[in-house]
């Protein structure tokens, strides 16, 4: 039997699941009957969104107004309309968490029927587009104010306030000066493109997240309730946990399994971070580089194939490629930002060094592997189910979903017959238990990501009432027509962006406004710029937020479980996360790093192995060590090499070599001199001392 691993520190996590709680699942904590309704009501959207996958055939303008009914119905009864306790005689409602009051029940009833309404009315609604009647305008108009509180309610003021910036030029366009006017629209165009249509908030963000996304959160949510989070957390732990910085390295690892089937970070350092953190420190790494490690791990998990945050489902609407397309471009960077992650927990514990767990301490490998095998079945079944017979994501992700019930369903009661753990039918009843949380999990989960595709979808149909080309101009003349200065403008306004907004919302806005900027732009000045590339670009911008200071609600997570300043902490993530936001600049000018246009596994493994070995570079040129402490004369080195691995197009065009990928090597010729003499200065120093 392998040893029991350490447990975590209770009160850094009790913080942490309150964050995560509060991000994820709100607020409100019913004690009196209304405890039922929220369970009840999410049971319910998880049971129709299975239904979806299976049996149910309806329009998809049907399935989008129901799912966002269910949202609404979830969010006004578990968040209250303030976060803080409201002690005003008449409006302790405002803040009540304790019981759901009846005014935020009449408010979802009303939600739900301001969202239905293109359902009930779908079919004389076809008939009058363009010129609605006074009660489409009402329920239009109720369902733009609904919909920004509920965003309100559960990601905070930044998209709302947006949302209603954009509406109001829209309006207003035709007062604004020359360079910003825009011809404005009537009301009856605004209500009809925005909540009568699938231009606007029943638009493809919506669509996507009806379809797929809630498939892939719940199937996510299921496997944490199985115990697949604890047996990535203990596999890892057992193959890394007795090296060097182990805990570290197993942190990246069990943070990038979790990010298969995960789209939070947040949700990621709470169940990985709560066994991992601690570990860290115990082994030697300063609280703030424990909770930073673990912030750049759980982030990074959005970017991770084949699920990304729900947005790789949303990439492949917007662009009109194949799903699976999506998943091959971002393969590399990916796995080489996470390798470059491990290289870096290498890098720390050389710095203070650092060893391992003592092998006593860590779980057996073959014991956890065997005794968690079960778990890996429905993720093979669900890559099989995408890659092999290219079925759909959802319907894969519904089959991996219906195995994986059946290992719940059974888990208990094979462990209760083979080891006597319980009788067969208690274990059966935890299956069911466990079943019915995972449901209801999967659920409350979904609720943010519904309402803020919902809600960035009035950007979007804003935008596509025909400020797309004026938005082009106003990007172009403040980037004065340059590609880098317009692709640094995107990178900080998705940084900004991200810092109050969720990452698939902050993606579907920025996509949105220079996606097609980015092309047009790279155009124009002589190159081509896959619209992947622009989308991904935008995406990984918007990730990386989650560690950027002031905000950074991953990070906060973090700090709680290992007691640092979450400030710090974030800066410390970021710097981490430097290796990640290199990639996207980089991946703009090489598509090779996305795999556009390569179909050869050789070209493609020479390709992924460059491009670990560039990130290690300039990782090492940031951090201040490589091999051995830097020198100043190191890191120029250092980033030559980086730059030589990202962009053997560019060097090998200016040695005029034909065929680019032979400025590899000189690359890794510098590379090895640069870990020689780095080497032979460890030995100088060891004789030394």
């Amino acid at each position: 039997m392998s040893e029991p691993m350490p447990q975590p520190e209770s009160t850094g996590s009790d913080e942490a699941r309150r964050l995560l709680e509060e991000e994820e699942y709100g607020l409100r904590r019913p004690r009196d009957w209304t405890r039922y309704l929220l369970p009840a009501v999410a049971l319910c959207w998880s049971l129709f969104q299975l239904s979806l996958a299976s049996w149910l055939l309806i329009d998809s303008t049907y399935t989008r107004a129901i799912h966002l009914a269910f949202a609404f119905a979830i969010v006004f009864m578990a968040y209250p309309t303030l976060r803080r306790p409201v002690t005003i005689p008449g409006l302790r409602w405002l803040g009540e968490k304790q019981k759901i009051p009846w005014a935020d029940l009449v408010l979802a009833l009303l939600a739900v029927a301001a969202a239905l309404y293109i359902a009930v009315d779908y079919e004389d609604l076809a008939t009058r587009i363009g010129a609605p009647i006074p009660r489409d305008l009402l329920f239009g108009i109720l369902l733009v104010l609904f919909l920004l509180e509920a965003t309100r309610r559960t990601i905070g003021p930044a998209l709302p306030i947006i949302a209603i910036f954009f509406s109001l030029y829209a309006f207003f366009g035709p007062y604004m000066p020359d360079f910003l006017s825009f011809k404005g629209v009537s009301i009856n165009r605004y209500i009809t493109q925005i909540s009568l249509t699938t231009e606007g908030i029943y638009g493809i963000p919506l669509d996507v997240s009806a379809r797929i996304v809630f498939l892939f959160v719940l199937f996510g949510a299921m496997l944490e309730k199985a115990g697949g989070g604890k047996f990535f957390i203990d596999l890892a732990m057992s193959l890394l946990g007795r090296y060097k910085g182990g805990p570290a390295k197993a942190a990246v690892m069990s943070s990038g399994l979790t990010g298969l089937v995960s789209g939070s970070s947040i949700a990621n350092v709470v169940t990985t971070g709560t066994f991992t953190i601690p570990l860290m420190k115990k082994v030697g790494y300063p609280a703030k580089k424990a909770a930073a490690i673990e912030v750049a791990a759980s982030t990074d998990g959005q970017i991770m194939p084949p699920i990304m945050g729900a947005a790789a489902f949303i990439i492949a609407e917007y662009v009109n490629i194949p799903y699976l397309e999506v998943c091959k471009a971002a393969a590399i960077p990916a796995f080489a930002s996470y390798a470059t992650l491990f290289f870096l927990t290498h890098i720390e514990a050389n710095k203070l060094g650092l060893r391992g767990l003592p092998k006593a301490d860590l779980p057996r490998f073959f014991h956890t592997l065997v005794g968690g095998l079960h778990y890996l079945v429905p993720l093979l079944v669900l890559l099989y189910e995408l890659i092999i017979p290219r079925h759909s994501p959802d319907l894969a992700a519904f089959r991996a979903t219906m195995v994986l019930m059946l290992i719940m369903l059974f888990q208990h009661a094979a462990r209760a017959r083979m080891r006597g753990e319980g009788t067969v039918a208690e274990g059966v009843r935890r299956g069911l238990s466990e079943i019915y949380q995972g449901l209801v999990a999967g659920a409350r989960n979904m609720v943010s990501v519904a309402v803020a595709t919902a809600a960035a979808g009035i950007i979007v149909g804003v935008v596509t009432m025909g400020l797309g080309g004026l938005i082009t101009d106003v990007i172009d003349t403040l980037s004065r027509g340059n590609i880098y200065a317009m692709l640094g403008i995107t990178a900080f306004a998705s940084l900004l962006l991200g810092m109050g907004l969720p990452t698939t919302a902050t993606y579907i806005v920025m996509a949105s406004l220079t996606a097609p900027v980015i092309v047009t732009i790279a155009a124009d000045q002589g190159f081509f710029v896959p619209l992947i590339a622009a989308h991904l670009f935008c995406f990984y911008f918007g990730i990386l937020a989650d560690d950027t200071p002031p905000v950074g609600l991953a990070a906060y997570a973090a700090s709680a479980i290992a007691h640092s300043e979450p400030i710090p902490t974030g800066l410390q993530g970021f710097m981490y996360d430097i290796r990640t936001a290199i990639l996207p600049f980089m991946f703009i000018f090489n598509h090779d790093l996305l795999l556009w246009n390569i179909n050869s596994w050789g070209l493609a493994i020479l390709i992924f192995i460059m491009t670990c070995l560039g990130a290690f570079a300039f990782a090492g040129a940031t951090q201040g060590w490589f091999a051995w402490r830097n020198r100043w004369w190191d890191v120029p080195l250092l980033l030559l090499v980086a730059a030589m691995m990202f962009r053997p197009d560019f060097f090998g065009e200016l040695f005029g070599i034909e065929n680019h990928y032979i400025a590899y090597i000189p690359g890794l010729i510098v590379l090895g001199l640069v870990i020689a003499w780095q080497k032979l200065r460890q030995r100088r120093s060891a004789v030394v001392a």
